[in-house]
């Protein structure tokens, strides 16, 4: 366990070192970004504008623009002169006019009926003007209305622009038309005019042809010729492309947009509390649903048999088996108990596994009685074996659980680790050896945690604090011995939380009181020749009080019916040679309880039918002995587990385990009859077998 946690440290360690090592390179990534940008920011504004002004008048001439007009023969213009700078302004047009005409007489146009395809290599399509330069993408960006008053500004002249129908299209040609009386023939794709201040020259010197350029393709073949504005007196439509209709059903798939993790993020996620805790919960949701079973065949007139039972059937049904091959393997169950607010959760505890030392020693597992599944609810373990557990019984999400090493520890559910939120210390204050008796005694807002170990000690404890006990005592038998007693079994009186019955090893049995002047072991009977396996007290309220009976099992074979008024046995069970593992009276039939055997035998007896053999009985595996049993509150489910590590669950006959209405009465008859039985034994000298 210690080598895994190493691992995910060092993982985790590895993961936060990349993820420091990619930050810094993308600050360091981002700070030369930066400082590029400056220096070429630094670099363009150090620029003389002598260099930029003369870049500019080199392009102009490139272009076939010529400078400013040359002074007079006298030399008398000058910007003070106003009268030399109208002459001046009259001139210049003159000056330019001259050169475009020059211009004009090298450009023939003429009307070509039929288009003929050519493959032209395209050329980026720039304008240029007196020291700027702006692309027509900023053109259609800007506007026309920009791109109108740039013109009005550069050109201190307007010629009227000879209205030409014309149509050049990349696919199909369209006849001139001469009817139209000076408007363009439009069509998808005709070529538009950005601007009627310009000499038609100036307009295509201007960048006003591109060859097989659209929208940025320059694998086409087409030819478009494309105009910088569109006459502003005739308004002629622009054909833009139009946008399809925006709907919800957009919007939904953009946010369903799945985003792909990567295996680093995966991880992360992974390894968190809260993808844990969901993990946990919904695999179990969703193997109670695919485990649900319903019996759709039940009849609800009662009538299921043959034979005239009314529907009660056989008296022991094998409901399920809870087993997990991985957790109960080669395991034994030490102990068994059902919650008190959750009736459907079985709570047992396991011993170590000889197969695999490297697996935990001490095992606790919740199952689940409602639904069909095979795995547990819950996994606890710890590092020695369990040999006793419990519900805290006002604490659902709380299980107890007694060690062989001494420890009592403390699970909860909430919590994501399986290991005990809390335990008890091994030192003098606390046990020291095997705690085979635990439970929770008292009431919702006073109660505590009573265990007891094999060394005699009993102890008292908080479940808010499991580092020392509340309180503590040694018991020490009241017979010749004078030893501490070696409890391997325990049980409180019904409705009583000072007085308890103990089942020793030495075969004694020992009543024993936590407080008072008599604090301690009370009595002892020697009443076993074996140790005591099993103890429990007779706890079913009814019309006659029988909280005065408890059972006992041992080695030696027996089943012995007790009453603390008396210093001996009331009678004695017998049924095989067998050791008896296990007793438990039913929680709602006052003379129905059930017994388990090393044989693997489940036996049911109901004194007020038979004292002799039991009810019933049934093995459920023949190669497995049984250790514990315990009876569901409700009275029809009893489990029984063996030392294989299975659970059987039995549901019990209603007609075995729901009492009548004249089973107390009964009982008080049959009960005397059993003590005038059991003294005549004594009195014959034959006594109980095996005494």
């Amino acid at each position: 366990m210690a080598d895994r946690k190493a691992e995910l440290e060092r993982k985790k360690a590895k993961l936060e070192a990349i993820r420091k090592e990619r930050q810094r390179k993308e600050e360091e990534k981002r700070q030369r970004e930066e400082e590029a940008a400056k220096k070429e920011l630094k670099a363009s504004t150090e620029k003389p504008i002598e260099d930029r002004l003369s870049e500019a008048d080199k392009l102009l001439k490139d272009l076939g623009i010529g400078d400013a007009p040359p002074p007079t023969q006298d030399g008398t213009a000058s910007k003070s002169d106003p009268t030399n700078k109208e002459a001046a302004d009259e001139q210049t047009p003159a000056v330019t006019t001259d050169k475009i005409t020059t211009k004009r007489k090298e450009i023939s146009l003429t009307i070509a009926h039929q288009v003929t395809q050519t493959s032209i290599p395209p050329r980026e399509l720039v304008c240029y003007e007196k020291e700027t330069q702006t692309s027509t993408e900023l053109a259609d960006k800007e506007g026309i209305a920009g791109y109108l008053s740039n013109a009005v500004q550069h050109h201190a002249h307007s010629h009227t622009l000879n209205t030409t129908d014309f149509s050049v299209c990349g696919t199909s040609h369209r006849d001139f038309d001469s009817s139209r009386g000076g408007s363009p023939a439009f069509s998808f794709g005709s070529p538009r005019f950005f601007s009627n201040y310009l000499e038609w020259d100036d307009e295509f010197r201007a960048a006003a042809l591109t060859y097989g350029v659209r929208g940025g393709d320059e694998d086409t073949d087409s030819l478009e010729v494309v105009l910088d504005s569109a006459l502003s007196h005739t308004k002629m439509p622009v054909v833009e492309m139009v946008q399809p209709a925006h709907t919800d059903e957009d919007d939904k798939k953009t946010e369903a947009t799945v985003v792909e993790l990567s295996e680093e993020e995966k991880q992360q996620i992974m390894i968190t509390e809260d993808y844990k805790k969901f993990l946990d919960r919904t695999s179990r949701l969703m193997e109670r649903a695919l485990t649900q079973d319903v019996d759709i065949f039940v009849d609800y007139t009662g009538d299921l048999s043959d034979d005239g039972d009314h529907g009660f059937g056989e008296k022991l049904k094998l409901q399920r088996v809870f087993y997990d091959e991985h957790w109960t393997k080669h395991r034994h169950v030490t102990c068994m108990d059902w919650s008190k607010q959750y009736q459907e959760l079985l709570l047992a505890s396991y011993n170590a596994n000889t197969e695999l030392p490297h697996e935990p020693d001490g095992v606790c597992l919740v199952w689940n009685s409602m639904f069909k599944k095979d795995s547990p609810e819950y996994i606890f373990h710890c590092q020695s074996a369990v040999t006793s557990c419990c519900f805290a019984a006002f604490h659902p999400n709380l299980y107890i659980g007694g060690t062989y090493s001494g420890q009592v520890v403390l699970w909860d559910n909430r919590s994501s680790k399986r290991m005990p939120v809390q335990r008890t210390p091994l030192s003098a204050s606390a046990h020291t050896h095997p705690i085979y008796c635990a439970s929770v005694v008292g009431t919702e807002n006073a109660h505590n945690l009573i265990t007891i170990s094999t060394d005699g000690k009993v102890c008292s404890w908080s479940l808010d604090m499991l580092s020392q006990p509340q309180d503590s005592m040694i018991l020490t038998a009241t017979n010749k011995n004078k030893l501490p007693v070696a409890a391997l079994s325990m049980s409180f009186l019904s409705g009583d939380v000072n007085n308890f019955l103990i089942g020793g090893e030495d075969g004694a049995v020992s009543s024993a009181c936590r407080h008072g002047s008599k604090a301690g072991v009370t009595n002892s009977l020697d009443g076993h020749n074996g140790p005591v396996t099993g103890i429990d007290t007779h706890c079913v309220q009814g019309a006659v009080d029988f909280s005065h009976l408890y059972l006992t099992s041992s080695f030696d074979w027996t089943v012995k019916l007790w009453s603390t008024r008396n210093d001996h046995e009331l009678y004695t069970f017998k049924d095989g040679t067998e050791y008896m593992m296990d007793v438990r009276w039913s929680p709602i039939h006052p003379a129905l309880f059930a017994c388990v055997d090393g044989s693997g035998k489940l036996s049911l007896w109901n004194l007020n039918n038979d004292t002799e053999v039991p009810t019933t009985s049934t093995v459920p595996d023949m190669q497995a002995a049984l250790n514990k049993c315990k009876w569901h509150g409700n009275g029809s489910q009893l489990a029984a587990g063996g030392n294989n590590g299975k659970i059987y669950l039995y549901d019990v006959s209603e007609k075995l385990a729901n009492p009548k209405l004249d089973e107390w009465n009964k009982f008080a008859h049959n009960l005397l009859e059993m003590q005038s039985e059991s003294a005549d034994l004594d009195m014959s000298g034959v006594g109980a077998p095996l005494r």
